[in-house]
């Protein structure tokens, strides 16, 4: 199957999938299926495979039983990367010190293989422009990464990710040290891409609240599928399930249609 046909199906598909770390299973017989067009999210307490999922997804590393695919494609073979965007969860180890602009982050996000000037020479390309422009920070191109926001480090990762125009976007707990106004103004950014560009996300997240707020889907996550569903119909008793704790539920979503 071409990866370009299929991007009106399934993008992502775990069937049965068990990995195992030695003898233990950090995942076990996980299914479920992102379809296009979809806001996904993954949640689960700490421990629970989230991180093993997303390397799973990413091809990074290959599960001990069952199959994962990627636009109808195992993801051992699977080729057309420029299909996905990956945003990791901090900048720390990655860029943070490094004396670069934000625009030219963005920009290594169109390389494809070593020319020592043809990172350069894109720094300009109007997909970099347009991408900071989705994201919101087109006016702090020229700052230097490590004096801006967690929050905008973040949406940076994100227009890093947009420059390839993908099919679909992982973020790895995008939230994870970013404060709440910075929290809504990502979240924008999420819905913006979902709905007005037409691009599936896939959101790995420990933050109950904005999953059920900003989510249509979830998959709750511990080792094994404890939920998978519109996240409307997520119980009191599949949360307290999935943490091992009594959970209550209090939402204010008038905002989202889906809910």
């Amino acid at each position: 199957m071409n990866p370009a046909q299929a991007t009106d199906m399934i993008c992502l598909e775990f069937s049965g999938v068990t990995y195992r770390y030695g003898s233990v299973d950090a995942l076990s017989n996980v299914s479920f299926s992102v379809e296009s067009g979809d806001f996904f999210a993954v949640m689960g307490p700490n421990g629970s495979g989230k991180t093993t999922l997303v390397r799973l997804a990413l091809g990074l590393t290959t599960p001990t039983f069952g199959e994962v695919k990627l636009f109808g494609v195992p993801a051992s073979s699977f080729d057309r990367w420029d299909l996905v965007g990956y945003v990791p969860q901090t900048m720390d180890g990655i860029h943070s010190q490094f004396p670069a602009t934000v625009r030219e982050i963005v920009t290594h996000g169109l390389y494809k293989g070593f020319d020592p000037f043809g990172f350069w020479r894109r720094g300009r390309n109007e997909i970099v422009d347009r991408s900071l422009k989705i994201v919101g920070i087109e006016d702090l191109a020229g700052r230097r990464i490590s004096a801006v926001s967690v929050g905008q480090q973040q949406r940076a990762l994100i227009a890093r990710s947009l420059v390839r125009q993908p099919k679909l976007l992982i973020l790895d707990e995008p939230e994870a040290g970013v404060d709440a106004v910075g929290q809504e103004q990502l979240y924008s950014v999420l819905r913006r891409l979902n709905t007005e560009q037409g691009i599936t996300v896939l959101m790995v997240s420990h933050d109950i609240g904005a999953v059920l707020r900003q989510a249509k889907t979830v998959a709750c996550i511990n080792r094994t599928v404890v939920f998978h569903g519109p996240a409307h119909r997520m119980t009191e008793k599949e949360l307290s399930d999935l943490y091992g704790l009594p959970m209550d539920m209090l939402l204010h979503d008038e905002l989202h249609e889906h809910r």
